[in-house]
């Protein structure tokens, strides 16, 4: 298997199970950077920039990393409260009025973040075209009516999440939550990373920027299965239950290599990113890079402390959540239990370890039928463990 790119000394491991994972796992376009201590200490990345072409992937290469950009997009309101623009505390009503409809004054912004808002689904969902109007998805979680007591339960909100996190930023500084990523996070850090792919990029995935994805299995019970127990299969099977109808908030889901698609931004859902620019992102979470830190300690202590913890009403297995992202868990195992980040349903995967110093992004353009631990990504992640514990 020809990999390119490089890795740093005593990091040879990582290579060898990014190798794996192309001969025994089915890879067939993806990346992993990983920093450390704010520098880059692995850069991979092989096989074909299409899942379904032969044009080779190069460094460049953006893939969408599907709900990995949910940890992304958590930065932003994160980044408002510490700069005493957001209050986490306060109901998002405060902000965003018209959300108090229907019995919802009590949803605090803090809700959203730990997916304890209880509004997972959407009555109606939304047409493919309506769920591209970012002002059409936070009219429609607006109107919804609560499926459980704000603050009471946790389930994972798939795509609401995303809508109530842009109109929030969208009330607080004026700007989406994608375009405050461009001008504070992304473009600051010189990060190759979108939420809402600018014109000029799209323009250059024709001759080798943006991969294109493998088209995902329809959402049944299979397709979605997080862990082969019948009690999961049974709640993606069940066009009913929360499970199905979270994911069903946009119906039928968009075509994910659409230009359309790519263009728009939805904070849950559609980011693109390099696997450096993911792994970038993440480092400047927990420490400088190139003289630039995101998250103040405060700041990166309440994003990895424990909120949402135990059954998760959507998903159906235990899950851990902090402020926006997803922690060290058996749902989804990280580099250790002070690690925090976000999968992508299909394989992508970023995420920070303060302890150690580690900051990694993974993508690929292969779908797997998994929600959260990707067997790749999960064979990547045990293989800086290795590393970094034998140091």
């Amino acid at each position: 298997m020809d990999v390119n790119g490089t890795v740093a000394e005593g990091f040879e491991p990582v290579r060898e199970a990014f190798v794996r994972n192309f001969e025994a796992l089915g890879d067939r376009g993806a990346a992993l950077a990983v920093y450390r201590d704010g520098h880059r200490v692995v850069d991979l990345w092989a096989g074909t920039r299409d899942v379904d072409g032969t044009e080779p992937w190069r460094r460049g290469t953006a893939q969408i990393v599907r709900s990995a950009t949910k940890g992304v997009a958590a930065a932003v309101p994160l980044l408002l409260h510490q700069r005493g623009l957001l209050d986490l505390d306060a109901p998002v009503g405060e902000y965003w009025p018209e959300f108090k409809a229907r019995g919802k004054e009590r949803v605090l912004v803090r809700h959203v973040l730990n997916h304890r808002a209880g509004l997972p689904v959407l009555d109606r969902p939304l047409t493919p075209e309506e769920a591209l109007n970012p002002a059409r998805g936070a009219e429609a979680v607006a109107a919804q009516a609560l499926v459980w007591e704000p603050g009471t339960a946790h389930g994972y909100h798939a795509l609401t999440y995303g809508w109530m996190l842009d109109e929030l930023v969208r009330r607080v500084t004026g700007l989406w939550a994608g375009e405050w990523i461009a001008a504070q996070i992304a473009g600051p850090l010189g990060a190759d990373l979108w939420l809402g792919l600018p014109e000029a990029e799209e323009a250059a995935g024709r001759t080798g920027r943006v991969g294109r994805l493998e088209t995902p299995e329809p959402s049944t019970g299979a397709a979605l299965r997080v862990r082969p127990k019948r009690a999961v299969t049974e709640a993606y099977a069940d066009p009913d239950s929360l499970t199905r109808r979270a994911f069903a908030a946009i119906t039928p889901f968009p075509d994910q290599n659409a230009p359309a698609y790519r263009a728009a931004a939805l904070p849950a859902t559609n980011g693109i990113a390099t696997a450096d620019g993911l792994a970038r992102v993440y480092a400047a979470l927990i420490g400088e890079v190139d003289g630039i830190r995101l998250f103040d300690p405060a700041t990166m202590e309440a994003a990895r402390t424990e909120e949402s913890a135990g059954p998760d009403r959507v998903l159906v297995v235990g899950t851990r959540f902090g402020l926006g992202y997803m922690l060290h868990g058996s749902a989804s195992p990280l580099l250790g239990p002070g690690s925090f980040g976000h999968p992508g349903r299909g394989g992508s995967l970023g995420f920070a370890d303060p302890e150690t110093g580690i900051a990694l992004g993974y993508v690929t353009n292969g779908f797997r039928k998994t929600v959260t631990a990707d067997p790749r990504a999960q064979a990547l992640v045990r293989a800086v463990r290795s590393v970094v514990v034998g140091q």
